[in-house]
């Protein structure tokens, strides 16, 4: 484990302003960033066991982050 949140800045550094410019341009881009944030900020609470809960929970959370990372990469490299 990790502890360290993955922002989406931080895991495509170098697609900031694309990543700017689709979340004020493009709904459904924005609403996956949102979710993704939501999921990571969780996972994060997790991780640091400020919000414990079970490693199925977890994991299912990775896979969910991990879904829309790959989303938002495509979207990202569409761009």
């Amino acid at each position: 484990m990790s502890h360290v949140p993955h922002e989406l800045a931080e895991e495509f550094p170098e697609a900031a302003e694309k990543i700017h410019a689709l979340k004020t341009t493009n709904a459904h881009f924005a609403r996956l960033a949102e979710t993704y944030h939501e999921v990571n900020r969780e996972i994060h609470r997790i991780e640091t066991r400020v919000e414990p809960t079970s490693e199925e929970v977890e994991q299912e959370l990775r896979r969910k982050r991990m879904h829309l990372k790959d989303e938002i990469a495509a979207m990202l490299a569409a761009a």
